[in-house]
């Protein structure tokens, strides 16, 4: 099989990448628990990566508040700590000649007060998620329902992590909007009980996201903002969009009025078949003609076949990235790719 499409330049937004390949954000938990500061260890796992020629690396989450935390030693990107912290991560980066941008991130719902420094977490209704923190092993707390004058807050706190990203040496931000953390606690029924502007169906629940993104967008530009939206969440792995056509198709026109360039659909299985005969690629790419960045359990084959395809622009790599540092050399010469073992590449930096 020819992997020449994956190794092209390409061009999306501001970012000119060295080949159509990007590091997924994937939560490794090795940072500082107590200041959020990332340390070397992870400057140097990100220069691997930038090595290896990809040609986007997207951070793992990072929290925008120390109430936004909902695993152990996840970083930050709120204190001044933080961002010197990250300054030696960007340089690491662009030393090798790569593009990084950090994806912010906020649990909502989906932490515990004893992440949060005994605070309750904040959601858009006070309804508890089900089950347990992952990596901490507690139930989920009950979470305090935003005020409107709150949401505007943490709207803030968004901008404000955009600001700290430029300051750190980010060549972009990419915003958390999937898998049920909080702005898809705003767009999802199941978490989203309001009856003001954030309620209703779902168009009117998108107004929380869309305000992230404009926020975003007023601190970095359109051209270096991403959206990462999902059809499932991490809490209710069976959950669906019940009409995954109309869910796109609305969720389209709400990036479109943004103005938000970049956009990066999440699933667990690139495979899957969201509707009849087609992947959630088919379907946002009917209804999105900008830049998309795929990812879900993508392996070389078939992100090359879904680059040829034409319905993704950048193929994006989880698993095999983190086993092996050198993914794309071993893609390139042919060479055998190490396995994914949970065992191993959950408890130390590769």
């Amino acid at each position: 099989m020819s992997y020449k499409k994956l190794f092209e330049p390409v061009k999306i937004g501001a970012f000119e990448l060295r080949t159509r390949s990007a590091m997924a954000p994937m939560t490794r938990s090795f940072s500082d628990d107590d200041t959020g500061v990332p340390g070397p260890e992870v400057a140097e796992y990100y220069r691997k990566r930038a090595a290896d020629g990809i040609g986007l690396i997207i951070t793992e989450g990072v929290v925008i508040s120390d109430r936004a935390k909902g695993n152990p030693g996840v970083p930050g990107l709120y204190t001044k700590e933080q961002v010197e912290g990250w300054k030696k991560v960007t340089e690491a980066v662009h030393k090798e000649g790569g593009t990084i941008a950090a994806q912010i991130w906020h649990v909502g719902r989906l932490s515990h007060p004893d992440l949060i420094r005994g605070q309750q977490p904040e959601a858009p209704s006070a309804i508890a998620a089900e089950g347990l923190v992952p990596r901490f092993r507690k139930p989920y707390g009950e979470p305090e329902e935003l005020s409107a004058e709150g949401a505007e807050k943490v709207i803030g706190q968004y901008a404000q992590a955009a600001r700290n990203a430029m300051e750190a040496g980010f060549d972009g931000v990419e915003i958390h909007g999937a898998h049920g953390y909080l702005i898809d606690q705003f767009n999802s029924y199941q978490s989203n009980e309001r009856t003001d502007e954030y309620g209703g169906e779902l168009a009117e629940r998108l107004t929380f996201m869309k305000k992230v993104i404009r926020a975003v967008i007023n601190e970095v530009g359109a051209d270096r903002t991403i959206i990462r939206f999902s059809a499932h969440k991490v809490d209710h792995p069976e959950y669906r969009w019940e009409d995954a056509d109309e869910a796109m198709k609305t969720y389209a026109e709400a990036f479109k009025e943004t103005g938000i360039q970049i956009i990066h659909p999440s699933i667990m299985n690139a495979e899957e078949h969201v509707a009849p005969g087609q992947t959630l690629y088919d379907i946002a790419r009917k209804y999105w003609s900008g830049p998309i960045i795929g990812v879900g359990s993508l392996e070389a084959d078939n992100a090359v076949e879904f680059l040829e395809k034409g319905v993704m622009d950048v193929a994006a790599f989880g698993r095999p990235l983190i086993s092996n540092p050198d993914f794309l050399h071993r893609v390139k010469e042919g060479r055998e790719r190490m396995d994914y073992d949970p065992k191993k590449h959950l408890v130390q930096l590769v």
